[in-house]
């Protein structure tokens, strides 16, 4: 009898996770799937799920495969999975919710203080002989106001370290309950208007869509410090630039993109002010092995729920 399929839209997934779907075929599309490559595997295994790493999956994809039951995330964000037409064809989209918030925040945290004391400028500077002791002056977090908007289990685990630096923290997040008291509820015109520095944690939605852009940057306070380790949509690059080159924005820490990955001529390269990083802050020894046993059990719980219950 012919196994049924597990498609892994990636190159490589934790040999933990494996472990668990050893009752499937598993079939691997690269390093740097496109989503003509998902949907030529799907039209060739007819895989009964998809474990999503990189890559779009759409209907025609779904559709090349008619015994497709579940969609499984190997992270949080489930914006490149076209979630209306799974619903519609009764395949169940599920995310590892949670799992690699500590390695999201670390990564948000590590984006703030590299922007605000330069960490990579001067480093660049010392390896090039220069002292600038004299004349560099950084920026002190402490007693300054840092707002988030979105606080879920990444936000969460940010504003906690915000919090032991003795930042103010507020947030946004119309969904949050239960706050913890070091953080405070405030709507988005008070956070534009008070937040020393920015940190975008929520999921990419059409209703938040280029919500950092030229009109709300302008809201902020001048010299504001912005960081995004969430989806690139949910800013409007061209405004962000503007927006550093006029010093409107001290300095941008970014981890991910509107087109990723970043095209070789994109404007952010080579540009002062900006501190890049190649979505990666979910990226960690941990969060790889915590977020490919999630996504394998989240599938197995669709595919055979009795072997997981």
């Amino acid at each position: 009898m012919k196994r049924e399929t597990i498609l892994i839209t990636a190159a490589d997934l934790a040999p933990q996770a494996l472990e668990l779907l050893t009752g499937y075929d598993i079939v691997y599309a690269g390093k740097t799937p496109a989503e003509d490559d998902i949907i030529h595997l799907c039209r060739q295994h007819d895989p009964v799920a998809i474990i999503v790493r990189y890559s779009k999956v759409g209907a025609q994809a779904m559709d090349a495969a008619p015994s497709l039951k579940v969609i499984s995330k190997h992270g949080s964000g489930t914006d490149t999975i076209d979630k209306e037409a799974a619903k519609s064809r009764g395949i169940e989209v599920v995310a590892a919710v949670g799992v690699n918030a500590a390695a999201v925040a670390e990564q948000a945290l590590a984006l703030l203080l590299a922007c605000a004391k330069s960490i990579p400028q001067l480093d660049e500077r010392m390896h090039q002989g220069h002292w600038d002791k004299s004349t560099h002056k950084s920026l002190e977090l402490g007693a300054r106001t840092i707002g988030l908007i979105g606080l879920g289990a990444i936000g969460l685990r940010f504003a906690k370290m915000a919090d032991a630096l003795g930042m103010r923290v507020i947030g946004f997040d119309p969904f949050a309950k239960n706050l913890p008291d070091y953080v405070q509820s405030v709507d988005l015109e008070t956070l534009w208007r008070d937040s020393d520095a920015i940190s975008l944690h929520c999921p990419l939605m059409d209703e938040n869509r280029n919500l950092l852009n030229a009109e709300t940057l302008a809201r902020c306070k001048r010299g504001v410090i912005v960081v995004n380790t969430a989806r690139g949509g949910l800013i409007e690059e061209a405004a962000l630039l503007a927006a550093v080159q006029s010093g409107q924005v001290l300095a941008a820490g970014l981890d991910s993109f509107s087109v990723e990955p970043m095209v070789p001529d994109h404007p952010f390269r080579h540009q002062p002010g900006f501190i890049l990083s190649p979505h990666i802050g979910g990226v960690t020894s941990d969060a790889y092995v915590n977020m490919g046993l999630s996504a394998a059990r989240n599938a197995l719980a669709v595919l055979s729920p009795a072997a997981v219950a």
